[in-house]
């Protein structure tokens, strides 16, 4: 049985309609504080994945990576990528969020700061003046990158209602 429709699952209901998150889940699991995994293509075509903290501009997804580093070299020729949030570690817990889109270069110095702050919050602890040479130190030769996204794909699994599977559980 579907918790959400009442109904049996396999009778009219796709399961994908089940576990999709709403705009409010999205946004929540976004901004709670996490990784994600960024994916980008090498110039032979093979995709490149590397974990990565990120933050936010203009609420879109968005990340500082050094300059000369193997993904932003990536996405200089080519500005697609996909990134993955997740959470759970069993089948009943999984929940995740991908991002398709289009890379775009931040270089407006404001703009660089802004993301800059908002990642030393959310990775560290809140912004103070005393604190901006940290901040600058973190930006040194970085290039910022905002993800202007195409598709989100999303899954929260606890929608479905199973019981868990965690060891001790039952």
């Amino acid at each position: 049985m579907s918790m959400e429709t009442g109904k049996p699952m396999g009778h009219g209901v796709k399961q994908r309609d089940l576990i999709k998150m709403t705009d409010v889940e999205i946004d929540e699991f976004l901004h709670e504080r996490r990784p994600m995994s960024l994916c980008t293509l090498n110039h032979d075509g093979s995709i490149h994945a590397v974990a990565m903290w990120y933050g936010f501009l203009d609420g879109a997804v968005a990340f500082e990576t050094k300059t000369k580093a193997q993904k932003t070299l990536n996405i200089s020729r080519n500005s697609s990528l996909t990134v993955l949030m997740e959470d759970g570690e069993y089948y009943e817990e999984l929940r995740g969020v991908e991002i398709v889109g289009k890379a775009e270069f931040i270089t407006d110095p404001d703009r660089i700061w802004e993301l800059g702050v908002n990642l030393f919050e959310r990775y560290y602890t809140p912004y103070s003046e005393e604190l901006r040479p940290f901040v600058e130190t973190m930006l040194h030769n970085r290039a910022v990158i905002k993800i202007n996204k195409t598709r989100v794909v999303s899954w929260d699994h606890r929608k479905l209602g199973l019981p868990s599977t965690r060891p001790g559980s039952q």
